[in-house]
Protein backbone atom coordinates (compact mmCIF):
# COMPACT_ATOMS: atom_id res chain seq x y z
CA UNK A 1 0.00 0.00 0.00
CA UNK A 2 2.54 2.65 0.82
CA UNK A 3 4.66 2.12 -2.28
CA UNK A 4 1.34 2.96 -4.26
CA UNK A 5 -0.21 5.39 -2.38
CA UNK A 6 2.56 7.11 -0.33
CA UNK A 7 5.56 6.56 -2.68
CA UNK A 8 3.73 7.21 -5.89
CA UNK A 9 2.07 10.57 -4.73
CA UNK A 10 5.91 11.74 -3.18
CA UNK A 11 7.73 10.44 -6.27
CA UNK A 12 4.85 12.04 -9.00
CA UNK A 13 4.22 8.93 -10.46
CA UNK A 14 0.44 7.90 -11.40
CA UNK A 15 0.30 4.80 -8.67
CA UNK A 16 -1.89 2.92 -11.66
CA UNK A 17 1.85 2.51 -13.24
CA UNK A 18 3.25 1.36 -10.43
CA UNK A 19 3.84 -2.75 -10.13
CA UNK A 20 4.55 -3.87 -7.00
CA UNK A 21 6.91 -7.27 -6.77
CA UNK A 22 7.44 -7.99 -3.26
CA UNK A 23 10.22 -10.59 -2.20
CA UNK A 24 9.60 -12.93 0.78
CA UNK A 25 11.00 -16.00 2.07
CA UNK A 26 7.26 -17.63 2.88
CA UNK A 27 5.49 -18.89 0.14
CA UNK A 28 1.87 -18.20 2.10
CA UNK A 29 2.57 -14.74 1.37
CA UNK A 30 1.48 -15.61 -2.48
CA UNK A 31 -1.71 -16.47 -1.47
CA UNK A 32 -2.16 -13.86 1.44
CA UNK A 33 -1.27 -10.61 -1.96
CA UNK A 34 -5.03 -11.44 -2.94
CA UNK A 35 -7.10 -13.10 -0.34
CA UNK A 36 -9.46 -10.08 0.21
CA UNK A 37 -10.44 -7.06 -0.31
CA UNK A 38 -7.93 -5.65 2.69
CA UNK A 39 -5.11 -6.01 0.39
CA UNK A 40 -6.39 -2.99 -2.01
CA UNK A 41 -6.06 -0.38 0.84
CA UNK A 42 -4.03 1.66 -1.74
CA UNK A 43 -7.33 2.30 -4.07
CA UNK A 44 -5.04 1.47 -7.39
CA UNK A 45 -5.64 -2.49 -7.55
CA UNK A 46 -4.12 -5.17 -5.33
CA UNK A 47 -1.24 -3.38 -2.99
CA UNK A 48 1.30 -6.01 -3.90
CA UNK A 49 0.96 -7.33 -7.39
CA UNK A 50 3.14 -10.14 -7.25
CA UNK A 51 5.02 -12.39 -4.73
CA UNK A 52 8.04 -14.35 -5.93
CA UNK A 53 10.40 -16.08 -2.98
CA UNK A 54 13.50 -15.13 -1.88
CA UNK A 55 14.80 -18.50 -3.47
CA UNK A 56 13.19 -17.63 -6.66
CA UNK A 57 15.23 -14.23 -6.76
CA UNK A 58 18.29 -15.94 -6.17
CA UNK A 59 17.30 -18.43 -9.15
CA UNK A 60 16.48 -14.96 -10.88
CA UNK A 61 19.71 -13.57 -9.99
CA UNK A 62 22.24 -16.92 -11.19
CA UNK A 63 19.93 -17.59 -14.60
CA UNK A 64 21.01 -13.84 -15.56
CA UNK A 65 24.68 -14.47 -14.78
CA UNK A 66 24.97 -12.01 -12.14
CA UNK A 67 27.87 -12.76 -9.05
CA UNK A 68 26.25 -10.82 -6.85
CA UNK A 69 29.62 -11.49 -4.56
CA UNK A 70 31.21 -9.63 -7.44
CA UNK A 71 29.16 -6.75 -7.89
CA UNK A 72 30.82 -3.19 -6.84
CA UNK A 73 29.41 -1.88 -2.74
CA UNK A 74 26.87 0.59 -3.37
CA UNK A 75 24.56 2.62 -0.45
CA UNK A 76 20.98 1.23 -0.47
CA UNK A 77 18.67 3.41 -1.82
CA UNK A 78 16.12 4.49 1.26
CA UNK A 79 12.99 5.83 -1.00
CA UNK A 80 10.81 6.19 2.86
CA UNK A 81 13.40 7.51 4.87
CA UNK A 82 15.12 5.50 7.60
CA UNK A 83 13.43 2.37 8.81
CA UNK A 84 13.21 0.51 11.96
CA UNK A 85 14.84 -2.97 13.30
CA UNK A 86 11.46 -4.50 13.39
CA UNK A 87 11.19 -3.43 9.80
CA UNK A 88 14.77 -5.22 9.08
CA UNK A 89 13.79 -8.50 10.44
CA UNK A 90 10.37 -8.31 9.25
CA UNK A 91 11.10 -10.28 6.04
CA UNK A 92 12.87 -13.40 7.93
CA UNK A 93 11.33 -16.39 8.96
CA UNK A 94 9.86 -15.89 12.48
CA UNK A 95 10.41 -12.04 11.71
CA UNK A 96 6.83 -11.10 11.50
CA UNK A 97 6.39 -13.08 15.46
CA UNK A 98 9.68 -11.25 16.46
CA UNK A 99 8.64 -7.41 15.71
CA UNK A 100 5.39 -8.25 17.04
CA UNK A 101 6.75 -8.91 20.18
CA UNK A 102 9.12 -6.24 20.60
CA UNK A 103 6.96 -4.02 19.56
CA UNK A 104 4.29 -5.70 21.81
CA UNK A 105 7.16 -5.41 24.84
CA UNK A 106 7.79 -1.48 24.24
CA UNK A 107 4.29 -0.90 24.45
CA UNK A 108 3.72 -2.54 28.07
CA UNK A 109 7.73 -1.91 29.57
CA UNK A 110 8.30 1.37 27.53
CA UNK A 111 11.77 -0.17 27.10
CA UNK A 112 13.66 -2.19 24.13
CA UNK A 113 13.33 -6.09 24.49
CA UNK A 114 16.68 -6.77 26.13
CA UNK A 115 17.47 -10.54 23.96
CA UNK A 116 18.43 -8.91 20.44
CA UNK A 117 19.29 -12.53 19.20
CA UNK A 118 15.22 -13.35 19.32
CA UNK A 119 15.91 -17.46 19.04
CA UNK A 120 12.33 -18.43 20.28
CA UNK A 121 10.92 -16.86 16.90
CA UNK A 122 14.06 -16.94 14.53
CA UNK A 123 14.76 -19.93 12.26
CA UNK A 124 14.03 -22.60 9.60
CA UNK A 125 13.03 -25.51 12.49
CA UNK A 126 9.08 -27.04 11.59
CA UNK A 127 7.67 -25.44 14.55
CA UNK A 128 9.44 -22.99 17.37
CA UNK A 129 7.99 -22.53 20.39
CA UNK A 130 9.22 -19.69 23.07
CA UNK A 131 7.97 -17.73 25.98
CA UNK A 132 8.87 -13.94 26.41
CA UNK A 133 9.06 -12.52 30.02
CA UNK A 134 8.03 -9.18 30.02
CA UNK A 135 9.65 -8.86 33.83
CA UNK A 136 5.95 -7.55 34.97
CA UNK A 137 4.76 -10.71 35.75
CA UNK A 138 3.08 -11.17 31.88
CA UNK A 139 4.87 -13.97 30.00
CA UNK A 140 3.37 -14.72 26.88
CA UNK A 141 3.60 -17.78 24.86
CA UNK A 142 4.48 -18.11 21.04
CA UNK A 143 4.76 -20.57 18.38
CA UNK A 144 6.06 -20.12 14.58
CA UNK A 145 5.62 -22.65 11.98
CA UNK A 146 8.02 -22.99 8.79
CA UNK A 147 6.71 -23.56 5.96
CA UNK A 148 2.52 -24.78 5.56
CA UNK A 149 2.74 -28.31 6.38
CA UNK A 150 3.90 -27.63 9.98
CA UNK A 151 1.00 -25.44 11.07
CA UNK A 152 -0.66 -29.29 11.62
CA UNK A 153 1.40 -29.38 14.69
CA UNK A 154 0.28 -26.52 16.15
CA UNK A 155 -2.56 -26.35 15.59
CA UNK A 156 -3.43 -29.84 17.03
CA UNK A 157 -1.66 -28.65 20.40
CA UNK A 158 -4.70 -25.87 19.94
CA UNK A 159 -7.22 -28.77 19.63
CA UNK A 160 -5.75 -31.17 22.66
CA UNK A 161 -5.89 -28.08 24.85
CA UNK A 162 -9.11 -26.98 24.01
CA UNK A 163 -10.65 -30.56 24.38
CA UNK A 164 -9.20 -31.35 27.70
CA UNK A 165 -10.50 -27.58 28.77
CA UNK A 166 -6.78 -26.31 29.20
CA UNK A 167 -5.73 -22.50 28.23
CA UNK A 168 -4.09 -22.55 24.70
CA UNK A 169 -0.63 -23.36 24.44
CA UNK A 170 0.27 -19.71 22.87
CA UNK A 171 -1.27 -16.63 23.03
CA UNK A 172 0.85 -15.30 19.96
CA UNK A 173 1.19 -17.87 16.44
Amino acid sequence: AMIKAYWAEKAGVDPDKVYSVSVMPCTAKKWETKRNDDMKSAGHGYDVDIVITTRELARMIKQAGIEVLKLDEEEADSPLGPYTGAGTIFGATGGVMEAAVRSAYYLVTKKELPDVDFKPARGLDGVKEGEVDFGNGTKIRIAVAHQMGNIAAVLDKLREAKKAGKEPPYHFI
